[in-house]
């Protein structure tokens, strides 16, 4: 029976595919790698190994006694602070290539290995630098630009063809899912700009710039992907563009979002997500305490993604960055048809991170409010 090993499992993709691989019972054995224990629901156990993968040395002693891999689904990510300034940094880029090296070479020795899925992005199509084709096509020539993508995905090919194993590259756009703290999830930044704008006494109000049109992809969808790429033929040595399957406006999706967090949705109210959640520290802890949420400090649930926050929301632009839609077509003629609703994507992840008690909800705000109530009678 095959046997996963999910490097990043406390990241955004890593932790909804470990969720899924754990639902899974075609697998003999499932071992997460990450710096976190990742959060899951599943009573199942698996192997957790806590490992910095940008440490050759601790990352073998972690690994000399996994040899029975058979599958190893890459998801670890490696960014700066600031987060965006980074994605054209030399040392980041070779960071990142350094990480998956240290990862996957101790697992070479075993001759189990058979299949290896590694994550790029819209980067590829280089978003960051220039507008990109539209739609965004796998085929296309690779886009000439600095990119970690090219040095993982070089050096994964060449020790594909080395030790005979197959592979699987993935480029999802705008990722949704649960984990707090990471470079880039939007769902818990959303939901701690929407407390405390409320605890301030202010409307949840848009903030981002100009309207454009975008997509996104449910973690969960990116883990069947991966799940369906471990061991289907259509897959073998093929690059796959993932996405929900729809498009969106961000003020379209706004109601829905204030509806599931228990807030009032106001005018648009343009500011940077990085600059005005800096320094909310006390405020977030009044939260804490005020709704009865776990005791986590507020830098502990940003990570970067309140800068990532401020580009997804096109912050301080007077014109509509350039369309990023990409083809999910060769995904679907290969044979996988998933898709999510991106309104429901939004409002799942945020539901779910309120019933772990992250982010404040209906249900607390009414208990709050009726606490209050007693208060003031006596």
């Amino acid at each position: 029976m095959p046997s996963v090993l999910i490097a990043g499992a406390s990241g955004l993709v890593g932790n909804a595919t470990l969720e899924l691989f754990l639902s899974r019972n075609g697998w003999h054995g499932v071992t997460a790698l990450s710096r976190r224990v990742p959060e899951v629901d599943s009573r199942r156990p698996f192997t957790h190994l806590s490992v910095d993968l940008r440490d050759a040395n601790g990352a073998r002693r972690a690994l000399q006694d996994v040899t029975d891999v058979t599958h190893l689904v890459y998801a670890a990510l490696y960014e700066k602070p600031g987060l965006i300034e980074g994605w054209q940094e030399r040392d980041q880029m070779e960071t990142n290539l350094r990480m998956l090296e240290n990862c996957l070479e101790p697992l070479l020795g075993s001759g189990t290995l058979r299949h290896v899925t590694i994550l790029q992005g819209t980067k590829a199509y280089g978003i960051h630098v220039h507008p990109m084709p539209i739609p965004a096509r796998e085929r296309a020539p690779r886009d000439e630009h600095e990119n970690f993508y090219w040095l993982q995905e070089d050096y994964l090919k060449q020790k594909a063809r080395e030790h005979g194993f197959t592979w699987t590259i993935l480029r999802p756009q705008l990722i949704i899912g649960r984990p707090w703290g990471v470079a880039m999830n939007l769902a818990p930044i959303i939901g701690v700009y929407a407390a405390i704008r409320e605890q301030e006494g202010r409307p949840f109000s848009f903030p981002g710039g100009i309207s454009y049109v975008w997509e996104a992809v449910d973690a969960r969808l990116v883990a069947e992907v991966i799940d369906w790429a471990g061991s289907s033929p259509h897959a073998v040595n093929e690059h796959f563009n993932v996405t929900n399957g729809d498009v969106f406006e961000w003020r379209n999706l706004w109601p829905g979002i204030a509806a599931v967090l228990g807030v009032e949705v106001g005018p648009d109210e343009p500011q940077s997500m990085a600059g005005y959640l800096e320094g909310k520290d006390e405020i977030w802890d009044r939260i804490v305490a005020e709704h009865g949420l776990r005791p986590l400090p507020l830098a502990d649930i940003l990570g970067e993604s309140h800068h990532y926050a401020d580009f997804c929301f096109a912050y301080g632009a007077t014109e509509p960055p350039p369309p990023a839609f990409s083809s999910r077509i060769k995904l679907q003629q290969a044979g996988f048809s998933g898709c999510h609703d991106t309104q429901e994507t939004f409002n799942y992840w945020l539901q779910d991170l309120i019933h772990r008690r992250v982010l404040p909800g209906p249900i607390s705000r009414e208990v709050r409010a009726v606490a209050a109530e007693h208060a003031a009678t006596g």
